[in-house]
């Protein structure tokens, strides 16, 4: 397994990541999954404290205590569920993210987090007093390096110049193209994206006639173009996976393409594609075939 420079910082990071999110809430079925990332060489390893009310982050922590120091573990703040624990709210003050970092340590069983992301934002958010909220947590040990998950441009342009963050988490994948017009931008702040929603839930997998089935379309596509596109993509290459993730990386400005996984059976079909990424030849003609769309909201 590959690995990539995260942004100007001093981490290196799987060219494939774990999303965890999708991890099995039992201990043991978790473990196969978890341990097989290992051996495939997955040394990336994202969480939050939002998945399953803090258990996903117990569960985490409890696989992978014993492989601390060979692994870069990231996880989330800003989403706090409510007291009836149906609903969250958002909450990006300085307070929050300072006494997040002591929970997530907790429940992850560590003394630090490689990788802190503020888990959204909005142009109204507190900026200056979330990057200080970043910057004490550096300085206090408790984390080594900051980013966030968004795909807001606004919030991008607000966080990214005037804060040290390493990472963008966004969704990104060849059916959802619009990060694209903001890598450059991204790099030039001196970050690095990683990406989520990377085979835009199983359409960019061998089952993806099944996961076709079930969908009504997929953002712009409706469900007679997402037919066309994917069926397009299978004629040119008949490994829609390992295209999926080539075209991912492809790009300088990404350091991981972040994969969930609920059974090693779905992690297995992803480090074979992985590995037959060499294979695929005409990732540009295939490309071509998907619709570059742009964000229009969020965008000042």
């Amino acid at each position: 397994m590959k690995k990539r420079q995260v942004g100007a910082s001093n981490l290196h990071i799987s060219e494939i990541g774990l999303g965890c999110m999708s991890l099995p809430t039992n201990l043991q079925d978790a473990s196969y999954i978890v341990d097989a990332a290992l051996d495939f060489g997955i040394n990336y390893f994202d969480t939050a404290d939002l998945y399953n009310h803090g258990l996903n982050e117990n569960i985490v922590g409890q696989l992978l205590k014993e492989k601390r120091q060979q692994i870069v573990l990231a996880t989330k703040v800003g989403n706090v569920w409510n007291k009836n624990e149906d609903s969250w709210h958002w909450d990006a003050s300085k307070s929050h993210i300072k006494e997040g970092i002591k929970d997530s340590l907790h429940r992850l069983q560590t003394d630090y987090v490689d990788v802190y992301q503020l888990h959204g934002g909005t142009i109204e958010d507190p900026w200056d007093e979330i990057i200080e909220a970043f910057e004490e947590l550096k300085q206090e040990g408790y984390i080594r390096e900051y980013g966030i998950s968004s795909i807001r441009p606004n919030v991008l342009k607000r966080f990214l110049p005037t804060s040290n963050a390493i990472s963008v988490m966004m969704q990104y994948n060849l059916l959802d193209r619009r990060p694209e017009e903001w890598f450059d931008f991204i790099v030039e702040q001196g970050a690095s994206v990683v990406t989520r929603g990377s085979v835009a839930k199983g359409l960019l997998t061998a089952e993806w006639q099944k996961r076709l089935a079930n969908s009504n379309g997929y953002l712009s596509y409706s469900q007679e173009e997402l037919q066309d596109t994917l069926q397009h993509i299978i004629a040119i290459n008949s490994s829609i996976h390992a295209a999926a993730l080539k075209m991912i990386l492809s790009h300088s400005a990404i350091a991981s393409a972040v994969v969930g996984a609920s059974s090693k059976k779905q992690l297995t079909a992803t480090i074979d594609a992985y590995e037959a990424i060499d294979t695929v030849n005409n990732i540009d003609e295939i490309i071509a075939s998907t619709k570059k769309d742009h964000y229009t909201s969020h965008r000042d």
